[in-house]
């Protein structure tokens, strides 16, 4: 059976970190929605590409393996890829340990940049207030509501929820994998 999964959830559920975890076990070859939705840029996360070449670009990497796992949203955007899909998990994290690990992420990668003067001090803390709202967003923006309503809608693939707050990658790579293939 070839596995074309989609992993998508809040911004810090652990959807690159799972999807990455089961692409190297696996061997399957692993994007990710932010690679292809940004134009690489200094600082990063500055200009979108068009939304047209992100589902292209996604379909050209794709195309090159058989089994493969896209991690992040694309609502609004990559409904184009979903016919695609033979899977899909939905990535659940308690909010307060997301918003922690968010935080930590920020400071790993970019240090003193996002600290008070920084060159990336705003636009981190524009990041954590608008990852902040995605328990009570509403359809127009990247929000629990607007992941509930694009699953009902658009994906008719089976569909897996699992809640990441106290699973290691490991062990929720496993639980995916006697979910995909029983």
């Amino acid at each position: 059976m070839e596995v074309r999964l989609h992993i998508f959830g809040a911004s810090g559920s652990g959807t690159t970190t799972l999807a990455r975890t089961l692409a190297e076990r696996y061997g399957w070859l692993h994007l990710d929605t932010d690679d292809f939705y940004w134009l690489p840029s200094e600082p990063p996360y500055q200009h979108k590409r068009a939304p047209e070449d992100r589902v292209r670009l996604i379909r050209e990497r794709a195309a090159q393996a058989p089994n493969w796992v896209l991690s992040g949203s694309l609502c609004s955007w990559g409904e184009a890829l979903i016919p695609s899909f033979s899977h899909a998990l939905f990535l659940r994290l308690d909010d307060q340990e997301r918003m922690h690990r968010l935080r930590q992420r920020e400071s790993q990668r970019y240090g003193e940049r996002i600290q008070p003067g920084g060159d990336m001090y705003a636009q981190s803390l524009a990041f954590l207030e608008w990852a902040a709202g995605y328990e009570q967003g509403d359809l127009h923006t990247r929000s629990l509501r607007m992941h509930e309503t694009w699953m009902a809608r658009h994906l008719g693939c089976p569909v897996l929820r699992l809640d990441t707050t106290r699973h290691t990658p490991e062990q929720l790579a496993e639980r995916v994998m006697s979910w995909l293939m029983p």
